[in-house]
């Protein structure tokens, strides 16, 4: 069974291309935190790229920004090519069946929102008399 659940943090803004077949594909990088401290009592982070497909794709490249933090449902893949000095690299990427935003829409506004909510004492009564029911 290939199977991997991550959750973790976007590296930079994601990247959209489209295949010579009209396929949208999107690349970002995402840093996911390990369960246990280094030496340094420090808690390493893990760099990997994963590959989201399609419509998906779109949705990643239009909601998902450096810093997000989403949760990445997908298989590992390993591929190799033959770079210019005639060696041979391997690549080992993360494919994406299902990428959830847990970041919400409105992150940066939500606090001003929470700020700008009045204390009950500031409220004024309703007069009973004027209420149609």
């Amino acid at each position: 069974m290939n199977k991997v659940f991550l959750i973790g943090n976007l590296t930079k803004d994601p990247e959209l291309a489209t295949t010579n077949s009209g396929v949208s594909v999107c690349r970002f990088t995402l840093a996911v935190t390990r369960n246990f401290s280094n030496a340094e009592g420090e808690r390493d982070a893990d760099f990997l790229n994963i590959i989201v497909w399609r419509g998906q794709a779109e949705n990643c490249h239009k909601y998902l920004r450096k810093g997000s933090k989403c949760a990445v449902v997908g298989s590992v893949q390993t591929r190799s090519y033959d770079a210019q000095d005639g060696t041979k690299r391997y690549v080992t990427e993360i494919i994406a069946e299902n990428v959830e935003f847990l970041n919400s829409r409105n992150s940066g506004e939500g606090q001003e929102k929470l700020e700008e909510k009045k204390d009950v004492a500031e409220l004024e009564p309703i007069d009973d008399d004027s209420l149609p029911f």
